[in-house]
């Protein structure tokens, strides 16, 4: 194949990590029944810390670690104020975004544009030499590896355990799942801060690995976009990657576009916003009337399994605080 075909696969795939590490952290906590809809700003201040981090230590290890924990504290505020405060948590989600933001700009300005550490390429043995596969999937970095790692576990996890099943249960009826003796609140907490701690590695995946470095609005709108992929994908692993891999796909796509003669004299500008606007235009055919009459055209059974792959379920206590008694 086409050494510039196999490159661009290839970055379709380190492309949709931060996104993965992303989607899946909010499906976890969503499947709770948590909304945090503070992604977009955890994540420029996230990729802003861990840039800085490993640039004061020269370790990679330390930025990603603080990454996390900065995902967690802020996905704690967003737990305390749902959980225990009852507060409205869209509401408490857009003002930490906002907060986290400006935030992200101005403590990292002295870092702005300055060139730093990054999480160097590792080819895995064996698997990075099969032909073809080899230089799309394996022949990449510690994070891009971890995304493929953390989709099959949260898969697993959520399909094939009993704590996946507590988590489920939780989420859809969190009434019954505390008359059998779930702790409804502790899961909430527990599924939160983790998912926060997977998009804070989603920020430090951005400045360390795939966008390399600091600036202002480093990620802006990334986060909207993994918020949309968890919906896209119906709150399952597999279908969220699908659309971290679209998303990827796009932004590829505007990259080959832009380096095409006939598209010279087109803004770029024009380049980096469409993935986001045909991001939104899929969302939008998906759950519009155009899906139902094509969803019509098969037989009842057929058309039950299209729409399972398609189109996803909410949890049916998200947003909804539990109140004991």
């Amino acid at each position: 194949m086409d050494p510039f075909i196999i490159n661009t696969l290839a970055s379709i795939v380190a492309t949709a990590a931060p996104l993965i590490y992303a989607g899946v952290g909010e499906t976890l906590t969503e499947k709770s029944g948590v909304i945090n809809l503070s992604l977009d700003g955890t994540i420029l201040l996230s990729a802003m810390a861990a840039f800085a981090v490993a640039l004061n230590t020269g370790s990679v290890l330390l930025g990603f670690l603080t990454a996390a924990l900065i995902g967690a504290a802020i996905a704690a505020i967003v737990a305390v104020a749902s959980i225990e405060l009852e507060q409205e948590q869209v509401a408490v989600g857009f003002v930490l975004t906002m907060l986290t933001a400006d935030l992200s700009s101005f403590l990292g300005n002295p870092y702005v544009n300055r060139p730093g550490p990054y999480l160097g390429q590792y080819t895995l043995p064996v698997l990075g030499k099969i032909p073809l596969i080899g230089p799309i999937f394996f022949q990449h970095n510690w994070a891009v590896y971890g995304s493929y790692v953390l989709i099959l576990l949260a898969w697993w996890w959520m399909a094939k355990t009993q704590p996946g099943l507590k988590l489920r249960g939780v989420g859809e009826r969190p009434e019954s799942a505390f008359a059998r003796g779930v702790n409804v609140n502790v899961i909430r907490y527990l599924y939160t801060l983790l998912g926060g701690a997977m998009v804070g590695i989603a920020g430090a995946t951005y400045s360390l690995v795939v966008k390399l470095g600091w600036s202002h609005n480093h990620t802006a709108g990334n986060g909207w976009i993994a918020l949309a992929i968890v919906i896209f994908g119906g709150w399952d692993p597999w279908k969220v990657a699908g659309g971290a891999y679209l998303f990827g796909a796009l932004k590829a796509l505007g990259s080959v576009l832009q380096r095409n003669p006939a598209f010279v004299n087109v803004p770029t500008q024009i380049f980096s916003t469409a993935p986001f606007a045909l991001m939104i235009l899929f969302l939008a055919l998906t759950s519009s009337g155009l899906t139902d009459r094509f969803l019509e055209m098969f037989a009842p059974p057929t058309r039950r399994r299209l729409e399972n792959l398609i189109r996803g379920r909410a949890p049916a206590a998200l947003g909804r605080p539990f109140r004991r008694g």
